[in-house]
């Protein structure tokens, strides 16, 4: 009988010591005070000349005839409107309030919202959309010295793997 009772009052403490879980409105009101909709609209800045680079790469580097810099242009026009569409904060949201309440409790996500209402928290949230613009263009630049050696060492497999046979 002890055992049940010292059983029974380790489960009551474990349930009474485990963190609350978020409230919806209250990722909804973090959210709010990160500013993550103009974050989301900063993605879009960053993404698209990022997107007509890689799309200007299909003519090898020459300059695009005029019927090449119309398609060019009409797919990068698409593909913005796919991204603004698909990647919409409105088609978004659910599942970041999933994803937060799965990740943080509710004194997290209170701390967080004190900390994002505070002078720094608000620095940092206007100087995300630069710092990820910036962020961006510098992986681009890296990225174009990388891929010849990723595209090098696929070939190296592939030319191993046909030599397989």
């Amino acid at each position: 009988m002890k055992t049940h009772l010292a059983a029974l009052a380790l489960s009551l403490v474990a349930l009474m010591s485990s963190a609350a879980p978020p409230t919806d409105d209250s990722i909804r009101t973090l959210f709010a005070v990160m500013k993550v909709d103009s974050m989301v609209n900063g993605m879009y800045a960053a993404i698209e000349p990022a997107m007509r680079q890689g799309m200007a790469q299909a003519t090898d580097g020459k300059e695009p005839t005029a019927r090449q810099k119309a398609i060019l242009d009409r797919h990068a026009r698409r593909m913005g409107e796919l991204i603004r569409t698909e990647l919409s904060w409105v088609k978004m949201e659910p599942m970041q309030i999933r994803i937060y309440r799965e990740s943080f409790d509710q004194a997290e996500i209170d701390g967080l919202i004190q900390f994002y209402r505070s002078p720094v928290g608000q620095s940092f949230v206007s100087k995300m959309p630069v710092v990820t613009q910036k962020a961006m263009a510098e992986m681009q630049v890296y990225m174009q010295q990388v891929m010849p050696k990723m595209q090098a060492a696929m070939q190296e497999m592939t030319a191993e793997v046909k030599s397989m046979k």
